[in-house]
């Protein structure tokens, strides 16, 4: 993680990661040592979960991908571990949702406020019905999109529930 660049330069960056980090404050949000968490800048924009991990040096399933679906016509962000992909039929089965399917961009960033390949979490323009990935719960330590595609923060199963005000599902 050396290749990454320190707090400072996230601060003067773009107005997603100043939001989000902002919203990570507000929330008092933790990584998996207890420590607040903090954006970092990788050298380059990552798009995949596996390009993601590879950067950070942790396994793929330790990446909280951040995806939008369209569900009935209202967004749902669903956190899912970049281990597997999202079941949508069963998820729209379980949530009680009639029609899931992949965002378009536009729908996305209209309700993030982010493009896809950097939404994050937290720090959009209102809340989001948020599912958070079961399979999270097996690391100590997980990484999420920071609200553009080259920024990253560390946090925890537990503080990913906490700060979403999100639903623990299994997805896939």
């Amino acid at each position: 993680m050396s290749g990454m660049q320190s707090q400072p330069d996230v601060q003067a960056t773009h107005p997603n990661v100043r939001a989000v980090q902002r919203a990570l404050d507000d929330a008092g949000a933790r990584d998996g040592s207890g420590a607040a968490s903090r954006i970092r800048l990788l050298p380059e924009a990552v798009h995949t979960a596996a390009a993601a991990a590879e950067a950070l040096g942790v396994g793929v399933g330790a990446i909280a991908n951040s995806l939008v679906f369209d569900a009935d016509d209202a967004p749902l962000l669903v956190l899912t571990s970049g281990a597997h992909r999202v079941d949508t039929a069963g998820l729209a089965a379980s949530l009680g949702v009639t029609r899931l399917r992949r965002a378009t961009p536009d729908f996305v960033k209209r309700h993030t406020g982010q493009v896809i390949g950097g939404v994050a979490p937290v720090g959009h323009p209102g809340p989001l019905r948020t599912v958070v990935d079961t399979a999270l719960a097996a690391y100590d330590e997980v990484w999420a999109a920071g609200g553009v595609p080259r920024a990253v923060f560390p946090s925890t199963y537990a503080e990913l529930l906490r700060i979403t005000a999100g639903t623990a599902a299994e997805v896939a």
